[in-house]
């Protein structure tokens, strides 16, 4: 398979990039700057640079063309004011979703966050940013052209992965190591049957494949 990853030198793609690249998946991130490229490499992922914030929705698709699936996983990250909320967190991953749909990629998969919500109320940093995901994760949802996921992990951490967790519409809130996140993608990249859902994640006491073949078939 060829994944194209937005937001490919965030610490949850990185890991995921190793993932699939160790599998033999072809693998590709998007990156603002080129001195990240390395880090990419050597992950095992093709870095393309690309700004999402400033790029056309054909600049995107074209980097899309020809994937069979794609991930977004980009934020604006810990330290941005509300404005980068809204470019990245809604704006980047509207962007992102119609290159897909204009690339012809259906397979979609998003890393969204626990408590997102286009209602949420609020106006600290954080309500901006759980209210810019779901505005982002509704809009998603509403694409018929895209066999979607959309997946809203707890509290992230950088303690080893366990391998071991739990999936489901509504888990409550826990935390979940980055590791993990990023196994579950790995997963879900392959599993067109948990399309239409969304779904919470902690850590918990299923194994990661266990967890999405379980949500998979309900």
């Amino acid at each position: 398979m060829r994944i194209v990853i937005a937001g490919g030198h965030g610490q949850i793609a990185l890991r995921l990039e190793r993932l699939l690249a160790a599998r033999g998946d072809e693998v590709a991130g998007i990156i603002r700057r080129a001195e990240q490229g390395d880090d990419l490499r050597e992950a095992g992922a093709e870095p393309i640079v690309l700004d999402l914030e400033s790029a056309s929705v054909e600049e995107v698709a074209e980097q899309l063309r020809g994937a069979d699936a794609a991930v977004f996983a980009a934020g604006a990250g810990a330290g941005s004011g509300t404005a980068r909320k809204d470019s990245v967190d809604k704006a980047a991953a509207i962007l992102f979703a119609d290159a897909a749909v204009r690339a012809g990629v259906r397979r979609y998969v998003v890393v969204s966050s626990m408590g997102a919500d286009p209602a949420h109320e609020g106006d600290d940093v954080f309500d901006v940013y759980l209210r810019a995901k779901g505005e982002a994760d509704r809009y998603i949802q509403g694409l018929d052209a895209l066999d979607w996921t959309i997946l809203r992990p707890g509290m992230l951490t950088n303690d080893a992965g366990t391998g071991l967790v739990r999936l489901e519409a509504h888990t409550g809130r826990a935390a979940i190591p980055r590791d993990d996140v990023a196994a579950v993608l790995a997963e879900l990249v392959d599993s067109a049957a948990t399309a239409g859902l969304t779904l919470e994640l902690v850590g918990g006491s299923t194994p990661v494949s266990v967890a999405v073949k379980s949500v998979a078939g309900n």
